[in-house]
């Protein structure tokens, strides 16, 4: 089985559409992002950033925190235009989160913070890892990736027409839709427990559909596989898997298969491990927290200290 090939065809439609589809206009100018919203916990040890993904609050961390902030300095931030904060002005939003947490690191003076991101969290972690690794001490992508899976073999020139009709689908939804496309995933890709699929489908579809169809437009956009070649700090990516999920169909595939390829996507990057986690499904720390504390408690032991400041 070719399991590059396998993930691909998830995402066929998709380019089949991009012709006929209206595009939906983006602002490219650039913006200044609104500050994100930072929530700090804990007091003491090595800072960690937690960065929820697509739609996202403070809420998809609140269950690690107890163990988290015993250890550590943390801080969890909301992307702008998530779980009711304000939206972003135009431009790039996704680079706009990655500068807003390079703000962040400087701002508070924060020593080698390490970046725990959860799906298109983890993506920007790794965006800023790559860009200014300088700055971090390291990056837990918790199911983010640099390129969206199964679009890796993607030419470059097709990628802003899947993209925009992406964001033309999500935007033209109403409210009642947008919330039913939440709780679906949920049930169907996000969480095992099919109650707390229904309650964080339904805290997800707070977020303002239109941040976030632009959000999901550029992360399907997105390929920066090259650039991870400057991430020389430790990575550690989590990939999550529920046999039923992937037993039979075009996705079939093991256990091994599906974090290798996840390898396969990070293997530019210098330091870099790949950690399964199952019977998960894509919001491991709701399906399997223990198991993700001690994935992250692993990690956190292995870094080097970071150098005093002079």
């Amino acid at each position: 089985m070719n399991t590059k090939t396998t993930l691909a065809a998830a995402l066929a439609s998709m380019l089949a559409m991009a012709a006929s589809m209206p595009t939906a206009a983006t602002a490219t100018a650039p913006a200044k992002a609104p500050a994100l919203h930072v929530q700090e916990h804990g007091g003491a040890g090595r800072p960690l950033i937690l960065v929820p993904g697509l739609g996202g609050g403070a809420w998809v961390w609140a269950g690690l925190l107890p163990h988290l902030q015993a250890h550590h300095q943390v801080y969890v931030v909301t992307l702008p235009g998530f779980d009711g904060t304000a939206a972003p002005a135009g431009g790039n939003f996704t680079q706009q989160a990655e500068d807003a947490l390079a703000d962040l690191i400087r701002t508070r003076h924060l020593a080698k913070p390490v970046l725990v991101g959860h799906s298109l969290g983890g993506t920007v972690s790794l965006k800023l890892a790559s860009d200014h690794p300088e700055l971090v001490g390291g990056v837990v992508a918790v199911d983010g990736l640099p390129v969206f899976p199964g679009t890796e073999n993607l030419p470059a020139e097709q990628r802003p027409a899947m993209a925009a009709a992406m964001q033309a689908r999500m935007q033209g939804l109403t409210p009642a839709q947008f919330e039913a496309q939440q709780v679906g995933f949920m049930q169907s890709m996000g969480v095992l427990d099919p109650a707390q699929a229904e309650r964080y489908g339904k805290r997800n579809a707070a977020s303002d559909p239109k941040v976030v169809a632009q959000y999901m437009a550029e992360d399907l956009a997105l390929d920066f596989r090259d650039a991870l070649a400057h991430a020389n700090v430790p990575l550690l990516e989590i990939s999550p898997y529920n046999p039923p999920d992937f037993a039979s169909g075009p996705h079939a595939m093991s256990e091994q298969q599906k974090a290798d390829y996840y390898r396969s996507l990070l293997a530019k990057a210098p330091q870099v491990k790949v950690v399964s986690i199952a019977p998960a499904r894509h919001f491991v720390m709701f399906d399997q927290k223990e198991k993700l504390e001690v994935a992250l408690d692993d990690f956190m032991a292995r870094l080097p200290s970071p150098a005093p400041e002079h």
